[in-house]
């Protein structure tokens, strides 16, 4: 990956996540700074990980070739407003905040920039993230090349022609993990009530989900429902619980959840 001068203005987990992955993949701590407001968090990412740290938000912005928003959405505007009176057209900036449009982050930096914004998930924290990509018009083929490769490090990347695309990102991607959780949670709970310990029900949910996770990434070849073909045995035990999810419409539960994402999203860019 090329080696630039990278900020992050905000250290928290999914900040980490990113660089603990591009350190991993050889990129030089003594090219990364974070910041944050707690010192001694800071002092400990120093620490663990070898890079510079500050509490001071310009100060890291000024001597950065690109800068990561990383803040919370409701933060957003308080952390660009300090950073309006910089110079920021040789900068490449990239957001990871959901909710906030390019054109609102220019809004807020009262400049236009160029501008990346990324929509990963929870899984980048262990290497096995999936992110979505969206880049403004000023933003080079060198600076989505370099963002691409970054965000590479911590799992798999889609780029969307437009910014609408980051919003079927978050329903796809963004929020999925919960989603599998949830479904996880709810056939742990039915394990433990047929008579497993918690533990090896979760034992037993997760490493099916696992090893599901694991053939469909082994046999690109085979549609999702081909895989799924190959378990359910005609008249047999599989057959009887997939008709019970057909039975009540789980296709259709999906899809309202997944389109619930997106119109949330939608709301939210108007709100912040």
């Amino acid at each position: 990956m090329e080696q630039r001068k990278i900020s992050f203005i905000g250290s928290g987990n999914m900040a980490r996540s990113i660089f603990a992955g591009m350190l991993s993949s050889g990129y030089k701590a003594t090219q990364i700074t974070a910041t944050g407001r707690d010192e001694s968090k800071l002092k400990h990412l120093c620490d663990c990980y070898g890079i510079h740290t500050t509490t001071d938000n310009n100060q890291a912005v000024e001597k950065a070739d690109v800068v990561i928003l990383a803040v919370k959405p409701q933060m957003m505007a308080e952390v660009c407003a300090q950073l309006q009176h910089l110079d920021l057209s040789n900068k490449l900036i990239i957001s990871i905040a959901a909710g906030i449009s390019a054109q609102r982050l220019n809004d807020m930096l009262a400049q236009e920039v160029a501008l990346i914004r990324v929509m990963p998930n929870t899984p980048s924290l262990v290497g096995k993230g999936m992110s979505g990509l969206y880049a403004s018009d000023k933003v080079s083929e060198d600076d989505k090349d370099f963002a691409g490769d970054l965000m590479a490090a911590v799992g798999e990347i889609c780029w969307v022609d437009e910014e609408s695309g980051i919003n079927n990102i978050i329903a796809a991607a963004g929020s999925a993990p919960a989603y599998f959780f949830l479904f996880m949670e709810a056939m742990q709970k039915e394990a433990m009530a047929q008579g497993f310990n918690q533990d090896t029900a979760r034992l037993l949910v997760q490493q099916s989900a696992l090893g599901a996770a694991e053939m469909v990434i082994a046999n690109p070849e085979l549609d999702l429902a081909t895989l799924r073909e190959q378990v359910t045995s005609k008249g047999g035990t599989t057959a009887e619980a997939i008709r019970t999810f057909n039975e009540h419409h789980l296709s259709d539960i999906v899809a309202q959840a997944m389109q619930a994402a997106v119109k949330r999203a939608e709301e939210m860019e108007k709100l912040i």
